[in-house]
């Protein structure tokens, strides 16, 4: 068995990973610096927390379509993942949550796991759909609690600003929702209340919320000055890399996402984002006016753009694993060590990837 560089919790070890049960037993190995080698990097699998799509196939299309997102999302080293939804009618945004539920109960040879749901919409402004359609309505949590008896619901984006929202917030807090707040006019001062109600996130920072201004700091501005984690979409396209920088400065647990859709891993084209058909082309999806609409992005080509606008490897890898699964509460995750989950990645000198595991199982993703 050939070593690698193997990124753990305590830094850079050289050796090798040996796992069983689909756990990391041990770590053979010594610490080195990899600037003294050119062996490859082993790094923990990437943890996407927004995923809407990939291989042709979008979350909303339900149970056929489940099994091609996660084999696509693996191929491009994401081990594990929230599903996440569109804003849509309510019976088919409960359609869709048994699917899933059904989905997330066991993960199927050569895909990626299914961790839960991130619910984005309906309970958005409006005013501030993006790329969402026009189902945003006000949340009651009568109905959120039907939700949650159909799939494991991780995470809701929410706009604050709505009455009634901020107590929806606390009441779904208390019982282990991450709420993030995102699709929002709201100001600085109603995202500051929402944090203080509970909130823990921003869904992709920047994008589709009020923006920072020096006399309205706006959503941004809350997010800047206050948050402890917030998701970022790093293609270079969504976020300008000088954004990037502020907000990898201003937030500590900032954690990347694909924000992917239908179009990733495929070729340019038409493809469905929830009731929409969106374009791909130029290296990203927008609808016909032009505005953006997802991502084609995957977690590897994020590890690259990272390292890119100047972030070492391990940071880069930290934003990609362990603070996703650091999180959602997963301390198995996201990270190489004894006792965690043998999800791993495995690239060359030039960050390309060579090699996948999930769950102790070597994925012949070249071929799949």
């Amino acid at each position: 068995m050939s070593e690698d560089n193997i990124l753990t919790p305590q830094g850079w070890v050289r050796g090798r990973l040996i796992h069983q049960d689909g756990k990391v037993s041990a770590i053979q190995g010594s610490p080195c610096d990899p600037a003294d080698n050119d062996l490859p990097y082993l790094l923990p699998g990437f943890i996407d927390l927004h995923v809407h799509g990939g291989g042709g196939k979008d979350v909303m299309q339900g149970r056929d379509a489940f099994q091609t997102i996660t084999r696509t999302h693996l191929r491009f080293g994401t081990t594990s993942l929230l599903a996440t939804t569109m804003t849509a009618p309510r019976a088919e945004i409960a359609q869709v949550l048994t699917q899933l539920g059904t989905f997330a109960e066991q993960r199927l040879q050569g895909c990626a796991r299914v961790l839960g749901v991130h619910l984005e919409g309906p309970y958005i402004n409006p005013g501030k759909l993006g790329a969402q359609p026009n189902f945003a309505h006000t949340a009651l949590l009568a109905e959120v609690e039907n939700y949650l008896e159909l799939a494991p619901i991780r995470v809701i984006t929410i706009a604050p600003e709505i009455a009634g929202h901020d107590d929806l917030i606390r009441a779904l807090s208390a019982r282990g929702v991450r709420m993030q707040i995102g699709h929002t006019l709201g100001s600085y001062e109603e995202g500051v209340a929402a944090l203080a109600a509970g909130a823990t996130s921003f869904t992709h920072l920047y994008n589709a919320m009020s923006p920072l201004h020096h006399r309205e700091p706006g959503i941004v501005g809350a997010a800047l000055a206050h948050a402890q984690y917030a998701e970022l979409i790093p293609d270079l396209l969504h976020v300008h890399p000088g954004a990037m920088r502020v907000a990898l400065r201003s937030i500590p647990c900032l954690y990347c996402v694909t924000d992917s859709t239908a179009a990733a891993g495929m070729p340019d084209g038409e493809y469905q984002l929830g009731s929409h058909t969106v374009t791909k082309c130029l290296g990203g999806v927008r609808l016909a006016d032009g505005t953006l609409a997802g991502s084609t992005l995957t977690m590897d080509q994020a590890l690259r753009n990272l390292v890119k606008i100047g972030l070492p490897l391990a940071e880069a890898s930290q934003r990609l694993s362990q603070f996703p699964a650091d999180y959602l509460g997963l301390p198995e995750r996201g990270r190489l060590q004894p006792g965690s989950w043998a999800d791993s990645v495995r690239l060359d000198r030039a960050l390309t990837l060579t090699a996948v595991m999930v769950e102790g199982e070597d994925i012949d993703f070249k071929n799949a």
